[in-house]
Order: structure tokens, then sequence, then C-alpha cells
């Protein structure tokens, strides 16, 4: 919120200077972002008036002005300035004057001609960045004047950082009601008085949409002068904030957007065939924008339409089409409450951030429209003349608030500090709230411009905000603390992190938000949860997976300059809108060299057995089983779905070919997911003895089908080991001479030991007989000789 300091000082009388101002705001939450001079410093410029100009005898583009500066006589003046000229008022630097830029003014001679200051133009004295000609002023502008005086130069511009919920700060009136009822300042009323209707002309208006906007009012003014202009004291405002000048009509509209905070809109009722409707867009329809742009109106969308169709994007944007201009004669104004429910993420949608959109998303008084015509048609009578009709009132309006119940004790409990009941019956006061201390609890009405208090805990932020945070002394908390216990069965998370990071992975945070696009590409789970008001078209969708995040942060990372990259991210994934839907999960990616750049070992890229290898160390002492499967995001052939004791708990494999081309990844990387809730749980540890006698080893070589896995050989053998068996491994895989084509030979490594005994050679075969039978009775293997 942008606001010249001046203005708020004529809205709200303060002694407080305005860093000290700023600082009271933001210790009460109105951030104080930056506080800027309206114009450089610079001294001696006076209002001054071109009495003569003639050619300049030695040059063909110089002018020789004579001018008159209010004190002595007039001045001869050397100019180059093409709208120099008698009647003129404008900025004259006197001798001795310091400019922007240490330009000091001295008497010289220009082309063998006395020059006695300085015709100044906007840009040399630091109020525009370019300027043609020097500095035309208003006929009525008093000569001999100070010129930061009379353009109220001293003036600085104040730009304060609000919250979403303190829209109602989203005005100079809610500005200086917040520095009242911080300092106790006395408030100046704007005044909003009825203005008597001198015509009977009406405007019909139909609210169809009523849920959507509970309250409309209009008004014809007829008549208005189209040469009329915007008046000085209202464009320096104007500008001063921000805005820049239309129309008369158009800048009353935003003055009081500004004052009020009241968004308005004028129509040229001209222009308008038929009733003002308040409805829901059609399908197919479209309206073209006052910037230019013509849009396909959705369902979903406010507009303001009349029998020729759309005239506005209600709450948003007017229509080009009944647009106020140069011959506009008579109005319809509008002044509405349109829910922030109705407006939130429609101006985001067309790519739209007007002041007015703003206001209604984060909510506007309900009660203001009315005040707010009246204020408007005020000033544009002054401004513009004309008869104004009555005003015309549609919708069903805007219930009463319920009052809140508040309990002086609660406060004292959340504050830690006693409050006498005066001093919050005072602070109460000062905001505008009635409270009724005959009930118990008492009960607070709310005014209708603090939308955001709605709850008992609201009202005490109130009293903590204007007693003043840094008055409550910082007390330590005294509770009795208690050791939470830990179940050996649950492995911390900080363990999977820890892991993670001694593997040389970084950890990562991404959005929660990704892209339509995004979920497309990396997620075979069911539909998207998509967001009613995303904050950009890019992260529309909550996240079915986390793929897309690490994607993207490698992404970043290749762009500047990292070769190598592991991250790993543990967060939500959305695959529904309750918790159970919400599952955790670890996601992790490796791109680049598999291990740092060295002398001892050749450089090779990162491949889906470097990974797979880190996860079965992060599962120990529990052995995921990896199956052969197809996922949309994975490489063909180089994908496998991780189970465990039969349950699906993840993926692994190289991105596919596709993705990694789409976000120009170089070569693909090798990306993980698993379920958290796997890796947390284990089994817990139990004691075994060791043996003191000999473990003996034996490898069992046998040929099977070439394209079995060797995974579930593995996880099968293990379950029906013997129990002199403690250990069987594969150690070898071999396809060549020697073995038949179709087949290949799998190598593995049988370590046996008994806890009480040495073993016997025919207890050791007879337990390397009983696995290789049943290798061949599961598998069709035989021993390979």
């Amino acid at each position: 919120m942008q606001f010249s300091e001046r203005w708020l000082r004529s809205l709200v009388e303060t002694d407080l200077g305005i860093e000290a101002l700023g600082e009271r705001l933001t210790l009460a939450g109105l951030e104080l972002e930056a506080i800027a001079p309206v114009a450089p410093p610079f001294d001696q410029v006076v209002v001054a008036e071109i009495i003569a100009a003639r050619r300049h005898p030695n040059a063909d583009r110089l002018q020789l002005c004579t001018v008159r500066v209010g004190q002595g006589e007039p001045l001869a003046i050397v100019c180059g300035a093409a709208n120099a000229r008698p009647g003129l008022k404008t900025a004259c630097a006197l001798v001795g004057a310091r400019l922007p830029g240490g330009i000091e003014i001295r008497p010289v001679q220009v082309r063998g001609v006395d020059s006695h200051g300085m015709l100044c133009s906007a840009r040399e004295l630091g109020l525009a960045e370019a300027a043609e000609g020097i500095l035309e002023l208003p006929h009525d502008a008093p000569v001999g004047v100070d010129l930061r005086a009379y353009l109220h130069l001293d003036d600085r511009i104040v730009t304060l950082k609000l919250t979403p919920n303190r829209g109602d700060c989203l005005s100079l009136t809610g500005i200086a009601r917040e520095v009242a009822a911080l300092t106790g300042a006395r408030l100046q009323a704007v005044d909003c008085s009825e203005v008597s209707a001198a015509s009977p002309v009406r405007h019909p208006v139909d609210v169809l949409a009523a849920e959507a906007c509970p309250r409309y009012c209009g008004r014809v003014i007829r008549g208005l002068d189209a040469a009329a202009r915007t008046p000085a004291w209202m464009a320096e405002r104007l500008a001063r904030s921000g805005v820049r000048c239309i129309h008369p009509v158009v800048d009353v509209t935003n003055y009081v957007l500004l004052e009020l905070g009241q968004p308005m809109h004028a129509f040229d009722l001209g222009r308008l065939a038929g009733p003002v409707r308040v409805r829901w867009a059609q399908a197919g329809e479209r309206l073209h924008l006052l910037n230019g742009e013509e849009i396909a109106l959705a369902p979903d969308c406010l507009i303001i339409a009349d029998d020729g169709g759309p005239l506005a994007l209600a709450g948003i944007m007017g229509g080009a089409g009944s647009a106020v201009g140069e011959g506009t004669r008579d109005v319809f104004l509008e002044a509405a409450h349109f829910t922030p429910a109705a407006v939130a993420g429609r101006a985001r949608r067309y790519g739209l951030a007007t002041d007015s959109s703003q206001r209604f998303e984060r909510g506007v008084d309900p009660e203001l429209p009315r005040r707010a015509m009246e204020r408007a048609t005020r000033l544009i009578l002054e401004l513009c003349g004309g008869e104004a009709g009555p005003v015309v009132e549609a919708g069903p309006g805007v219930g009463a608030r319920p009052p809140i119940a508040f309990r002086p004790q609660r406060a004292e409990r959340l504050l830690g500090i006693s409050l006498p009941e005066a001093h919050m019956l005072a602070l109460f006061g000062r905001l505008g709230l009635a409270v009724d201390t005959g009930a118990t609890p008492w009960q607070v009405q709310v005014p209708s411009w603090r939308f955001d208090l709605v709850r008992e805990v609201d009202l005490i932020e109130e009293l903590a905000r204007l007693h003043g945070y840094e008055r409550i002394p910082p007390r330590a908390p005294s509770a009795v603390s208690h050791m939470l216990p830990a179940h050996e069965s649950e492995r911390p998370l900080d363990d999977l992190k820890a892991y993670l990071s001694a593997m040389g992975y970084h950890e990562v945070i991404t959005y929660s938000f990704i892209s339509s696009e995004q979920h497309n590409d990396f997620t075979n789970e069911t539909e998207p949860i998509v967001l009613r008001n995303p904050i950009a078209s890019s992260m529309n969708v909550m996240r079915a997976s986390l793929l897309p995040g690490l994607v993207h942060t490698l992404r970043h990372n290749l762009n500047h300059g990292q070769e190598r990259v592991r991250l790993f991210e543990l967060g939500r994934c959305f695959l529904g809108t309750d918790a159970a839907a919400q599952p955790l999960r670890l996601g992790g990616l490796a791109h680049g060299a598999a291990l740092p750049e060295q002398w001892g070992m050749s450089a090779r890229t990162v491949d889906f057995y470097d990974v797979k290898a880190e996860l079965e160390a992060l599962f120990w002492p529990q052995r995921p089983e990896f199956v052969p499967a197809a996922h949309p995001a994975l490489h063909p052939g180089r994908c496998a779905r991780l189970r465990l004791h039969g349950v699906e708990v993840g993926w692994l494999g190289s991105l596919h070919p596709r993705l990694t081309q789409k976000y120009d990844l170089g070569t693909s990387p090798v990306v993980f997911e698993l379920q958290a809730q796997a890796l947390i749980q284990r089994p817990l540890p139990r004691y075994a003895g060791l043996s003191r006698f000999p473990a003996v080893r034996r490898d069992l070589a046998v040929v099977v089908a070439a394209d079995l896995p060797v995974g579930p050989i593995l996880a099968a053998v293990r379950a029906a080991l013997p129990a002199l068996v403690t250990e069987f491994e594969l150690f070898d895989v071999y396809q060549g001479q020697a073995v038949e084509p179709g087949k290949k030979s799998l190598a593995f490594r049988m370590l046996l030991q008994h806890t009480e005994k040495t073993l016997t050679d025919t207890e050791i075969d007879a337990a390397v007989a009983q696995v290789l039978d049943f290798l061949t009775r599961h598998f069709d293997a035989r021993l390979r000789t």
C-alpha cells in the first residue's frame, strides 16, 4: 500500500514523525517497507511567469525570456525550451540555487547575452525521468512562491507491506483508523454525507447472483462537463499513490478506492442497453477489457452485463465497450460488495492484477458501497458538474454479525500479563468495538470493516497489538518435561536423513504445488488435487510424487554448473484430501559421476545398481525385493518396483529418456521414491550367540533360464534355508561358452555353521543337496558341471 504522508496526516492528527509512526505501525503488524521523498533536494526555485519572449539575437533555437519571479525587477533568462511563451507559469531557479546532480546556478553569458537564472524542466528538478520543455504550472500559480511549498515537494511517499488478513488497511481511511487506534490521535472523518437527488432518472439493476453480490448500489449522473479536468490536488494524491490520471470521473473512482477502500466503476450511460445485471457468465461469452485484451469467460466468472452481453468482469476490470471517454456526458456509477469467493483466483487466471481484485479477494467492508457512492457523487459534481439521480440499491444485503464472547481472564492467560479491565475497554473503544460488560462473558460487537475479527483469540491479539508487543515482558516457559518413549521397532526419520547425507546426498525441500503437466509426466496415481486459488499457473495442483520437485532442483543445479548431484527429500504426497491419502515418502535422485573426481578409479556414470546398493543398505536389516515393472516416468528395462514382505513400498529406476530430453538433463538420473513407513518400521533385534566352531563355505553353481530374475531365487531360498545355512549370496553370473543358449549360470556362496559342534562332511553335503533340490523343484535349475 503506497500513499502520501501528507494525505495521511490530513485524515489523522498525530505529532509523531513518519519514522516513529512507521516503527509503531510495524510493531503492530503493518510493516513499514519504504519511505521515499517525493523530490530530491533543491533550493531557491520559485514559481515564475514569462512576461515576454523573443528570439535570441545570436541563436535560432534559443529565446530571451523576461521572467517575473515576485521579487525585484524581472529577470532576463536565456531558454532553449520550445514551450517557453508569454503568460506561462513555470519553475525558475534563481542565481545561487542548487539543483539535483550538484548543479549550481550562476549568472552566465549565452551566445553573448547575459542570463540570470534558469527555467527548469521536470527532469532537471528530479520530478520525472524525461520531459519535453520546461515545467508548466497552472495559470493561477502564485508568482514568487517557493516551488517546493507550492507543489508540496517536501512530502514523502510511504509504502506499507500488509498481511492478507488486513484488507481493511488497503485505504487511507483504514490506515488512519489504525494510526488513531495506536496513538490515540484524533481521526478526521471523510465527508460521506448523502447527496440529494437533483434528477429522478434511475437505471434499473437486477442482481441474479445474490450469493456472490449481496449489495449493489448504482446511480445515474447526467450533464457532465466534457471539458472538466482533474484538479491538481487530486492528481497529486493519485500520482503519489502510484495511479495515473485518466479522466475526471475515472480519477474520482480511483480516488475513492484509495481513500475509503471501496472499488468503484463508472459506465458510459449512453452505451448501456437495458438493465444492469449481476450474474454468472454463460458458456461462449467473451469480454473486451479496458487493457485491450479479449478474454473468454468461464461459467464461474461473475460479470456485470446488460441486454447486449458482458460489460465488466465483476470486482476485477471493466469492459472497453462501456468505458467512460472524452465525450461522455452521462454516467452510471457502480459501488458493490462482491464476496471474496466470487473474485478470488479469477484475476490470476486471466493474467490480471488490479487494485479492485486485490481488495475484493482480501475482503471489503460490506457497509461501504453506499458511503462510497455518496463520496464519489459529491466529488464528481464538484469537478464535472451535472445532476445526480437517486441511488438504486439491489441485493439481499449482508446480515448483522453476531457478537464475539470475550473473557478477560482468558486474555490474561494467553498474554501472560494482567491488563486492567478499564484499559482493555479503552483499547477496544479505539478500535471501534462496542462491548457489553453486563453479560458474562463480555459480548463484543465488531465493526463491519474488521471482518478479520471472528474469534476470542482475535480480540486478545488486538489487545496485545495496541498495548504493544514490546511492553509484554519476556518470560521463560515453565512446564514439566518428560522424555518421550522411543520404541525400538520404529526408526527415527533423522536416521534416514543422516544415512543419506553420509552417502553424499543433500536434503532439499521443494514446493508441494506443481503444474498439471508435471503431474502427468511423473505419476500414474489418481487425478490430481486442483487448487482453487493457485499462487501461479505453474503451481496449480498438489504433488502426488516427490520426483517433479527433485528433477526441477536438479535442473537448477545443472544450470549453475554442478555436474555431480545427489538429492533427497522427505515429504508428503497428496493423493486425496483425507490424511490417509497423504503418505509420507522418501524420494531421491543421483546424477553425474558415480564417485567424486579422483585418481584412484576411472570415472563412470552412476547407474541403477549403484543406487540399488544404497537402498539395500538403507533398508538393512530388512531385505526388499526388486521386481521388474513399468512406470510412466522411468526408463523401460531400467525400472523396478520394491516390495517388502509382499507389500509394494516404492520405485527405483532411471528417468525416462523422454523426460530427460524434455527437462534438458543431459543424461538420465537414477531416481527412487519410497514409502517412509516401510523404512521406519524395523524388526526388533534378537540375541543370537556367536558360534565357537568354524564356518564352512560351499559354492554352488546352477544353470537356469536366461530370463529368470535372481531376486525371486534369493528370496525363496533364504526363506527355505536349512538351519545350518547362515548365508546364501550370489557372487557370479555367466553366459557364454559351456552354457547352452537361452540359459545362464548362477554361482552362489553358502556359509554353514553349527552353534554347538563342528559340522561333518555328511551334514554339509546333506544341506547343500537340500538347497540344490529346492532350486531344481522350484526354478528348474540343474547343477553346472
